[in-house]
């Protein structure tokens, strides 16, 4: 029924879903906000920002049938330099031998299960260096359009994120 993901925000915006997608990028950048996530500062003199993009994903339930479009802001972390953006790295990863024994234990005592979708998981740590991302693309306000975000909180892409 629906073609692929959109790749780019032009294609976002062009795409026969187009006001799907944009509300999906609207609900991503209010939930951004009332986490205060960055404030919009003038950029500090000899500093580059890192850049930004949109990732879309469309959501399909068990039936095949579309459940719901996600937009994903992600820093382009791959920019960030080592001793002057982070100092380490650190990945929270769950061992599978903690999971099977959890399923194994569901299963003795007849637990149910769920699984649960966090829309902001990534977005709990605070950030111990001074981290500048441009705005995101269609979301930059004419007012302060020569203003960069200055990251409160950690988001996908940063080396600081899982």
């Amino acid at each position: 029924a629906h073609g692929d993901d959109p790749k780019t925000y032009n294609e976002a915006i062009s795409d026969i879903d187009s006001k799907k997608w944009l509300e999906a990028m609207q609900s991503k950048i209010e939930s951004m906000h009332s986490n205060q996530v960055w404030t919009l500062v003038d950029p500090p003199e000899g500093i580059v920002p890192i850049g930004c993009k949109w990732i879309y994903k469309r959501k399909i339930d068990t039936d095949g049938n579309m459940k719901t479009f996600k937009a994903r802001l992600v820093a382009k972390g791959y920019s960030q330099c080592k001793d002057i953006n982070y100092q380490d790295i650190f990945l929270s990863v769950a061992m599978l031998k903690f999971i099977r024994s959890l399923l194994v234990v569901a299963a003795y005592f007849i637990y149910k299960i769920w699984q649960m979708d966090m829309k902001t998981t990534f977005l709990n740590g605070y950030l111990e260096e001074d981290i500048y991302m441009e705005q995101p693309l269609g979301f930059t306000s004419n007012d302060d359009d020569h203003k960069v975000c200055k990251l409160q909180r950690s988001i996908y892409g940063l080396k600081q994120a899982s």
